[in-house]
């Protein structure tokens, strides 16, 4: 079989799932949806229906667990309407089975339940004559047959039938009975599973992988979802090798004589910097400043704030002359205020790529990623995830800036997260004792685009924003937090009474 175009396909409905199985479900095969529940399986199931009716396509949604009324109340949660166009089949046993008199035969009671069972979902189909169908659950078939062979048998006896019909049939299984038990993976045309993560802190984390689909490629690898009013929103993995955009590579600027100097002349447009330095040395505020720069260029600028509470760096930034809530409410500035332990690496990426792709936002600023790193509910993945979405941005011709809260003040530092590899250019703030006071020197560590100075200036800051002092080239040992002065004048900026 060779790929469908994705007009031939049916769509499931999904805004993402699409996308991750190259336009929907093959037509006239039976696809298996599993996990635990709570999931979103039956979420899905019904979209998929009601993107069929969309379509002009009949419904059919058969119930072994749940009741009619459960179902349609759970499509009102969701402000859905299953109406007339989704007929729903709800299969319950024989009276004379529930019967605890007509339970003693020769035969048992599983063998003509399951044989009942059948036999009724087949006289809905041959009534209705649906397009698209939903059998809900396999566990209660699987308990019915009570062996393995019997239950593959009787799935096989299903998807021949169906194939008969030419119906696309989506069957959900709950892994409630054996989950060891391989049987549909290898029946069914593709087999997509749905997990749910318990962080130790937050809410859920809920994610889905496609583990088969027969001759037909699809996006590998785990994908965030998330469920909503109005049903679920699949992040389908971002793969940066996908996005190519063609720009030019100017040079961007902070508009900061001494800090650019400091930069060889500023940063290369589609570039990422990494600005590293222990708390309260300055990250955000030179993010800021180079963010003010872009919108006084009149590109668009997104900042995603982990950290730190809006208003708060509203006042801040203000106070240094850096108006962030005049720029957003002309449009120019585009703030998110992210919470960690509410997000998923998908959806943040999701939320970046918007910003990109249909803000046009052309410098992003990511404050920090210490708040990222919580997002992670395996921190191991943090690089990888980074790469990908430095990657991305880099070929949209986006500049891009990180943070990164080192621990400690003065000394030897640790970085939580070493992504130092990863970004273009890597600026570095420290804390220095200097005269009886202390003081911020800041430098430029790498920078792979062009030449940037390798020397150490003094970084301060005042109720003016930022300020840059000349090389201190009188001074050794500033890194490590206590210098030695060793010149015959003090190269260092004055005291803001002096100033």
């Amino acid at each position: 079989m060779t790929d469908e175009t994705a007009s031939t396909k049916a769509k499931i409905g999904v805004p993402g799932l699409d996308d991750i199985l190259v336009g929907g479900l093959a037509r006239g095969h039976v696809y298996l949806l599993e996990g635990s529940p709570g999931t979103g399986k039956t979420t899905i199931a019904m979209a998929y229906l009601l993107e069929g009716a969309k379509a002009g396509e009949k419904g059919l949604y058969v119930t072994l667990s749940e009741t009619e009324g459960e179902l349609r109340a759970s499509a009102i949660s969701h402000g859905w309407d299953l109406g007339t166009e989704i007929n729903v089949f709800e299969l319950a046993p024989p009276e004379s089975l529930l019967d605890a008199d007509q339970q003693q035969s020769l035969l048992y009671s599983s063998d003509l339940e399951l044989g009942e069972t059948t036999k009724q979902i087949f006289e809905a189909v041959e009534r209705l004559k649906p397009d698209r169908i939903v059998v809900d659950s396999l566990s209660e078939i699987r308990l019915l047959a009570q062996s393995s062979l019997r239950y593959r048998r009787q799935i096989l006896a299903l998807k021949h039938y169906f194939a008969r019909h030419g119906a696309t049939v989506l069957m959900l299984d709950d892994l409630t009975t054996d989950v060891t038990d391989k049987t549909v993976h290898s029946v069914a045309h593709a087999v997509i599973r749905l997990e749910e993560l318990a962080p130790s802190y937050g809410a859920e984390r809920r994610r889905l992988r496609v583990i088969k689909y027969r001759g037909q490629g699809f996006r590998g690898g785990y994908h965030d979802f998330t469920i909503r009013r109005g049903g679920l929103i699949v992040f389908p993995r971002l793969v940066s090798a996908e996005h190519r955009t063609a720009f030019t590579r100017t040079v961007t600027t902070s508009q900061i004589a001494e800090l650019d100097a400091l930069l060889g002349g500023g940063l290369e447009k589609g570039s990422s910097a990494l600005v590293l330095g222990p708390a309260g040395s300055g990250k955000s505020l030179l993010t800021m400043h180079f963010a003010k720069a872009a919108v006084m260029r009149g590109e668009r600028t997104a900042l995603f704030i982990f950290d730190e509470e809006l208003g708060l760096l509203f006042d801040r930034a203000k106070a240094m002359g850096i108006d962030l809530a005049g720029m957003r409410d002309d449009g120019n500035l585009l703030i998110e205020q992210v919470d960690a332990a509410e997000l998923t690496p998908g959806e943040f990426a999701h939320r970046v790529r918007h910003l990109v792709d249909e803000r046009q936002a052309k410098t992003v600023v990511i404050d920090s990623l210490n708040g990222y790193q919580a997002a992670m509910p395996e921190e191991n993945s943090l690089t990888l995830h980074m790469h990908e979405l430095l990657q991305y941005l880099n070929r949209q011709g986006a500049t891009t800036f990180l943070t990164v809260a080192q621990h400690g003040l003065v000394g030897d530092m640790k970085t939580p997260v070493d992504v130092t590899y990863l970004a273009d250019t890597v600026i570095l703030l420290r804390y220095f004792e200097a005269l009886g006071r202390v003081r911020r020197a800041i430098s430029v560590i790498k920078k792979r685009s062009g030449r940037h100075e390798d020397s150490i200036r003094e970084f301060r800051i005042s109720h003016r924003g930022i300020s840059i002092g000349a090389p201190l080239e009188d001074f050794q040992g500033v890194l490590k937090g206590v210098p030695v002065y060793a010149g015959a004048h003090s190269p260092l900026l004055g005291d803001e009474t002096t100033r």
